[in-house]
């Protein structure tokens, strides 16, 4: 399941073409290859002799690199071609092509070879939403090379292109000229430089790195993976999902220009290549078990730009963390309040869990200690600056008309909150996932400010205010009737009343009353929350139910990953594996890429998952997910300095072995094998610890 464009990536700059390697981008196209939120080229045009080229096939031999096998002519009936093309394109700051033709005659041949090339230079914004640029262009040739170039202001982008071989280079591309002998072969390498550009003489100048060398990637890959534990398992396709989100997650490695080299999860290809406050630490949690670096480096950029005034345009207050960063031209002449924007209410309190969670896989007690201020500003957001309706809950609302965002939830789309009929709630909105992850970010910063930062008034406080909350909690959104929390309370304290997905993120929080938990456990998995792939965002029969609606009906791999983390929490392990059973048996029919969303139908009524038709893939938190699930299964939680494993998998599974699993124990194993036959109770075994190799 694709949709039909190749997709090759490098963190911060990522090339979208047609099957053909060919882009000619319109405005809202999301094809080009893009760096930091400019579209760097939107035209790159292969033509031999005049002609366009018909793809045969396309090999993705990397995140970063992909090879084209071409023939010429566009006819729809294949005559044996007596030339082929192969272009090889990796990306690293910008790409390099390797451009070769073939002759397959018995005689020489004569060719015409030409590259169109030109750049609209659009900020991520425009190609979204279909702006007009308001600077100027330049096109011009020097020294060989075709250097295009986009001026604003101060605000300057340029696009460099050369190429190995003699070529006649005018303002719109390339052309060369070429004589191939029988069973012969030509070939040039083309290079494309991303650059930001200075003024006069050295205008044309790259500030940006060249293309990083195709072996220096695969050796970064390879280490990547290599530094991962290892899984051994009997079912095939799990094998390769896993493989999949380890290299897919490399892929989506971005380094903030503040954190030189490190890297943090971006949210997603082609619009979200940057760092998401949400998203990047979600993921993060989903990836501690694997690549905890992930971690420490969202932690840390984060903390660089958390909030420090009230800033209504960018809906910034003192302690926030960030929700997008932006680094195009619409931020840089705030015509889009991204640099950074502050619209979400969760990544605050969120930040503080994984400081925490951190700290408990990996010991790091020193970066618990450099962000202490950061944590506390975070904590004192939540109490000073998020309760906006007097009522001791956060909620929000958004302070930029224009250009903010209305829901600043996870389920960030217009029409996410709504009661059951489908009436849409009023703001501010206090929704229920919210209010879990406030719970949860002062039970675990208690536990940093008596162990690590030795302030046990503070901590004492925190649990105070933990307690309260969940006692009002449990008493303000539970809906009796249904059994079930409350979506959310609107601008007058009323229940919005629609059965979501929400309530599973309550349990990963903690903020459930243990009385209650049976309930929520049951829903997730009754016929109206779970599709038999997953759980769907909102329940089948509420009044904006749509199984291919955005936040309304879909299923969203991610939130599952959570909602089975949750179940197994309250001990409930069977239910956690039907959860972690029907996603990762969907992943496999997304050949082991599990994208953003996919529809909700009931599983009896179609053969396959549903494809979302705008999802993002890959994206960060569905790279993700797969991890969480196995840590889930394998019930692997820090106790101290060891490592508890409660494996509680599928029957179907089969035997599951995670081995050299890092953390503050150094490397241990951990096995399980597939003892839980969905929908009945059983026994699950002896809890035990695992042993460091």
């Amino acid at each position: 399941m694709n949709d039909g464009l190749v997709k090759i990536l490098d963190g911060n700059t990522f090339v979208v073409s047609d099957p053909r390697g060919d882009i000619e981008a319109s405005l809202t196209d999301p094809t080009g290859l893009f760096s930091f939120d400019t579209r760097f080229l939107s035209k790159w045009i292969l033509t031999v002799n005049g002609q366009r080229l018909t793809p045969l096939s396309t090999d993705d031999m990397q995140y970063f690199e992909t090879r084209f096998f071409l023939v010429p002519g566009t006819g729809t009936v294949y005559v044996d071609s007596k030339l082929s093309v192969i272009r090889r394109r990796a990306v690293g700051n910008g790409f390099r092509e390797e451009l070769t033709i073939l002759n397959h005659d018995e005689k020489p041949v004569d060719l015409t070879i030409r590259i169109d090339a030109a750049s609209d230079f659009a900020d991520l914004f425009e190609v979204k939403d279909a702006l007009k640029k308001k600077g100027t262009y330049s096109a011009r040739v020097k020294d060989g090379r075709l250097v295009l170039g986009y001026e604003r202001d101060t605000f300057t982008r340029g696009t460099v292109i050369s190429a190995t071989a003699k070529a006649r280079v005018d303002s719109d591309g390339l052309t060369f000229k070429a004589r191939i002998e029988p069973d012969g072969e030509w070939s040039t390498n083309l290079d494309v430089v991303t650059a930001v550009m200075g003024t006069g003489e050295k205008r044309e100048q790259p500030t940006f790195a060249r293309p990083r060398g195709r072996q220096n990637m695969e050796a970064n890959l390879k280490r990547w993976v290599d530094e991962a534990p290892t899984l051994e398992c009997d079912w095939d396709a799990l094998r390769e999902t896993y493989q999949r989100s380890l290299v897919d997650l490399a892929a989506l490695r971005f380094s903030p220009p503040i954190m030189g080299r490190q890297s943090l999860p971006a949210a997603g290809l082609p619009w979200f290549m940057t760092m998401f406050g949400r998203d990047s630490i979600l993921t993060s949690l989903q990836a501690l078990p694997f690549t905890p670096s992930l971690a420490e480096t969202t932690l840390r950029a984060l903390g660089e730009w958390q909030g420090t005034r009230v800033d209504d345009f960018r809906d910034e207050d003192p302690g926030r963390i960030l929700h997008e960063m932006r680094y195009g031209e619409l931020p840089a002449f705030e015509e889009r309040p991204h640099s950074p924007y502050y619209g979400c209410a969760d990544a605050t309190p969120l930040y503080v869990v994984l400081l925490d969670e951190y700290e408990r896989w990996t010991g790091d007690r020193r970066l618990v200690h450099e962000l202490e201020q950061e944590a506390r500003a975070a904590l004192n957001w939540i109490d000073e600056y998020a309760d906006l309706m007097g009522n001791g809950y956060i909620s929000y609302r958004r302070r930029n008309e224009k250009t903010g965002l209305e829901n600043q939830c996870w389920k960030d789309s217009w029409d996410s909150i709504s009661y059951r009929d489908g009436q849409l709630a009023g703001f501010p909105r206090a929704t229920c996932e919210l209010q879990g992850y406030a719970y949860d970010a002062k039970i675990r910063a208690a536990r940093l400010a008596r162990e690590i930062w030795k302030d046990d008034e503070f901590a004492k406080r925190l649990e105070k205010q933990a307690a309260e909350l969940k006692r009002r909690f449990n008493r303000d959104f539970w809906i009796a009737d249904g059994e079930y929390y409350a979506l959310a309370l609107d601008a007058d304290g009323k229940q919005v009343d629609a059965l979501s997905s929400n309530i599973g993120h309550l349990l990963w929080s903690g903020i459930v009353d243990k009385a209650k938990s049976k309930a929520i456990a049951r829903h997730l998995v009754g016929a109206k929350l779970y599709s038999g792939w997953g759980v769907r965002t909102l329940a089948e029969g509420e009044g904006r139910y749509n199984p291919i609606g955005y936040h309304v009906g879909t299923v969203w791999p991610f939130d599952n990953s959570f909602i089975a983390w949750g179940l197994r929490r309250y001990g409930f392990k069977d239910e956690a594996a039907q959860i972690a059973a029907g996603i990762l048996a969907a992943a496999e029919f997304f050949e082991g890429r599990l994208p953003e969303a996919f529809g909700g139908y009931e599983r009896t009524r179609t053969r396959y998952p549903v494809q979302y038709p705008t999802a993002c893939s890959p994206q960060a938190w569905s790279t993700g997910t797969p991890l969480l699930l196995l840590r889930t299964m394998l019930g692997l939680e820090p106790a101290g300095d060891l490592l508890v494993v409660d494996p509680a998998t599928p029957v179907g599974i089969g035997h599951i072995a995670l081995l050299d699993i890092p953390g503050r124990w150094g490397r241990v194993d951990a096995f399980g094998r597939g003892r839980i036959s969905i929908g009945e109770k059983k026994g699950l075994g002896q809890r035990v610890q695992a042993a460091p190799v």
